[in-house]
């Protein structure tokens, strides 16, 4: 049977869950906890606990039909999937990503019974849908046990399909339909982006003004932290959350949200004081825990990280209290801010277009146990700081430049790391005061002749000084140079991206 064959036909491969007999279709919350209570230990605000076998997303695992090529091995493991859903007992749920009508689908997801905490923890993200289903993924976590401990992520972008054979991890599952969500976005024009979104209520100039922020990072870089925090604003000033993972930015400058009922945050080192909305809504009894240290008697510890420094919680957006009602920036991003971890950088940088679409390209940061636990702490580059790009690259770093442009966002770099080997840290008090900052417009720049770029004369509330990156080298230039060669080969291997981004590498 060909490929083109077999593709026709998978769709209608899948189970039909409503007249499946090996299938519970939409279970509620409570009938999934109850599948799982077999995996679960309570927590001490009485909220379910799960531990995974794999604890990050199988990056290497992972393969697309548009960029990659499926070998016999991947269609019979697609094959022997479908065989072994029509045999297992499995649960199936419908949801709703996305709100905006340009930017919404349904989705579907299959796992078996006994995994049924990986259906109770995605469910809590999104909302309820109904119709036929936009994407569906088949998940079956012992899949690898069979086949010489394999683990396989197929996806088939055009037929809206994803396998996740061999993994059990709960991430799996919401990305692989973020995922086709960014695809779909991209081919009406727009670009899906890996990104937060926030409204920033601000006093300036003796009025209350409104301004958009967006937040490009790799997982567990400070991007559910500073799109989630309340930026210590007292009233009328304010902040709502309003997207914390994938959002879309449209050609009008809109951006859309994806996940309208919860957030899929990290739990390493949450912090009361420091995170105190998360870490409130993370201690509700509704949150779900995935690889989260919790004593026998229940006891939580956040600081924890025997299990995996990549622990995680699902919490509902309402028991969170920065967040919106609303998933979507209607009126338009002002400012989109990068976030790296790249100790030569400054706490703060502006960008002009060609830059920003510089830093859109480099995706600099620092990996994390999210991505690849065993490589965490190296440096590495991700275009738009985004693992789950479909399609040429090259394309997306040429689109983001047009719709800034064309929508007079301003950019930044955000370091939410250390400047220097001396480590100079930037802390999260740093970085939301360098957010308000940058919202009522009081922060002063300067063209900085050795970065290229504008860096901060002063934030209200920070001394600069001890933060500027070529202080803390004995020969900056060099290091600079060094970095600036880097940047222009790994620039330079992209098709489709304009020479003129590449000449602008800072």
């Amino acid at each position: 049977m060909s490929q083109r064959v077999e593709r026709s036909r998978l769709q209608e491969e899948f189970p039909d869950p409503e007249v499946a007999d090996n299938v519970v279709y939409n279970p509620t919350f409570e009938q999934l906890r109850e599948y799982a209570s077999h995996d679960e230990r309570t927590t001490e605000y009485g909220s379910p606990r799960y531990v995974s076998e794999q604890k990050s997303r199988s990056a290497d695992q992972t393969k697309n039909l548009i960029d990659d090529e499926f070998d016999d091995a991947d269609w019979e493991a697609i094959s022997d999937g479908l065989a072994g859903a029509a045999e297992r007992e499995l649960v199936c749920l419908d949801r709703q990503v996305g709100r905006h009508e340009e930017t919404s689908y349904t989705c579907r997801l299959f796992v078996p019974k006994e995994y049924s905490r990986i259906a109770l923890a995605w469910a809590k993200l999104l909302e309820p849908a109904s119709g036929e289903p936009d994407f569906q993924t088949l998940q079956l976590p012992e899949w690898d046990e069979q086949v010489d401990n394999e683990r396989r992520i197929c996806v088939l972008p055009d037929e809206g399909l994803t396998f996740v054979l061999g993994s059990d991890y709960t991430g799996e599952a919401k990305k692989s339909f973020l995922r086709l969500f960014m695809r779909r976005v991209k081919e009406q024009g727009g670009l899906g982006i890996h990104a937060g979104s926030k409204r920033v209520t601000i006093e300036s100039d003796g009025e209350l003004k409104t301004v958009g922020q967006a937040f490009l990072g790799l997982s567990a870089t400070g991007k559910s932290t500073l799109t989630g925090h309340g930026c210590w604003l007292d009233e009328p000033e304010g902040t709502e959350m309003l997207q914390d993972d994938v959002c879309a930015l449209l050609p009008d400058g809109q951006v859309t949200g994806s996940e309208g009922n919860g957030l899929y945050i990290k739990t390493d080192g949450l912090d009361e004081d420091e995170q105190p909305a998360l870490y409130e809504a993370a201690t509700d009894e509704e949150a779900v825990f995935e690889n989260v240290w919790v004593d026998e008697d229940g006891t939580v510890n956040f600081d924890n990280t025997e299990l995996t420094a990549n622990g995680r919680a699902v919490i509902r957006r309402e028991d969170l209290s920065s967040a919106s009602e609303d998933i979507d920036m209607a009126e338009g991003v002002d400012q989109i801010f990068f976030i790296t971890r790249n100790p030569a950088m400054p706490p703060v940088a502006r960008l002009d277009d060609r830059q920003a679409a510089v830093a859109f390209m480099l995706g600099e940061s620092i990996q994390t146990s999210a991505g690849d636990p065993d490589a965490a702490g190296e440096s590495i580059r991700v275009v738009g700081t985004n693992p789950f790009i479909v399609g040429p690259p090259g394309e997306e770093g040429d689109r983001f430049r047009e719709l800034i442009a064309d929508n007079n966002v301003e950019c930044f770099i955000i370091n939410t790391g250390h400047v220097g080997p001396g480590k100079a840290d930037i802390g999260v008090r740093e970085s939301v005061k360098i957010l308000v900052g940058a919202a009522r417009g009081d922060i002063t720049w300067r063209t900085d002749d050795t970065f290229g770029f504008e860096v901060p004369d002063s934030v209200p509330g920070i001394d600069v000084e001890p933060f500027y990156p070529p202080t803390h080298y004995d020969d900056f230039e060099a290091e600079l140079e060094r970095l600036r060669t880097e940047r222009r080969e790994y620039l330079e291997q992209f098709e489709n991206l304009p020479q003129e981004i590449v000449d602008a590498v800072y």
